[in-house]
């Protein structure tokens, strides 16, 4: 196990559904489970056979070459793309018929590979767009500007300058979403999904763009955010360092299917994974 691990590794222990969880978290429900999810562009399937569980306070890894399918499966489970096939539980319901915004009410949110903030926007604004759910006020109310909607305003803005503050990010809340460096963004883009008060963050590559510094900060800030919220946490990412050092289990997918799963040790001398990231050796 790494010297540099910044939480313990967790021994996975199988449910019912033959998914791995980390075993503190097996008395609780998963907070996701898919069973044989799927999804076909035409002739192509993209993903297939996704079969993973994740558990209450878990962290998890999904890596993968490029156009290994990654992307698509956060595509799947947050309902951009509606599978072919398969069953998606979210806290033990399915989210069959469900769409994006009716998935992250019931706890799901996500980052995305490429930024997506309003950048004409402050950073306080970015962060309030992600707590609508939280304004209790009506429509009346905020045409009106009755009371409801300067109280449901206050607390509003507390709240998101507490969450900003997980980031040390409290003092750019009047700063312009864009003007802020390429790392500050992708922090704010996390603070942001997590103002919709999710059970479970998937992050895509969160740390695309940063340097050792920021990506050592940035991981730290994984495990406060996950044992801060008591939420569970699932990233892509290409960074091996960061995955290997915070993950407690870890999917491997390959031309649209799961190849391996395990813990970061077993995951690194699992054959199929080596070949998949480097190629099969050829006899001498």
């Amino acid at each position: 196990m790494s010297a540099d691990r910044l939480i313990p590794e967790q021994k996975l222990v199988p449910i019912p559904s033959k998914n791995i969880i980390p075993e503190r978290d097996i008395d609780k429900h998963p907070i996701l489970e898919c069973h044989n999810l799927g999804i076909d562009f035409g002739g192509l399937t993209a993903v297939n056979e996704f079969d993973i569980a994740i558990g209450k306070s878990e962290i998890a890894g999904l890596i993968g070459p490029n156009g290994a399918g990654k992307t698509t499966v956060f595509n799947l489970l947050t309902k951009v793309y509606a599978p072919t096939r398969g069953t998606i539980m979210v806290n033990g319901k399915d989210t069959a018929g469900k769409n994006t915004i009716q998935v992250n009410r019931m706890g799901v949110a996500r980052t995305f590979q490429n930024i997506r903030l309003f950048k004409d926007l402050t950073v306080l604004e970015n962060v309030l767009i992600g707590l609508h759910h939280e304004m209790d006020y009506g429509l009346c109310g905020a045409i009106f500007r009755l009371p409801t909607f300067w109280r449901g305003e206050k607390i509003a803005k507390a709240r998101a300058i507490e969450l900003l503050s997980i980031f040390d990010m409290q003092d750019f809340a009047e700063h312009q979403a864009g003007s802020l460096p390429y790392g500050a963004q992708r922090r704010l883009e996390i603070v942001r999904a997590l103002a919709t008060n999710p059970s479970l963050l998937l992050l895509d590559e969160p740390a695309a763009g940063m340097n050792p510094s920021e990506t050592a900060e940035l991981m730290e800030n994984i495990v406060k955010i996950r044992d801060t919220f008591g939420i569970a946490i699932m990233l892509i990412e290409h960074d091996m360092s960061l995955v290997m050092n915070i993950c407690e289990a870890i999917a491997v997918l390959n031309f649209g299917q799961i190849i391996a799963k395990g813990t970061p040790d077993q995951i690194q001398a699992n054959p199929a994974v080596i070949e998949a990231y480097l190629g099969k050796q050829k006899e001498a």
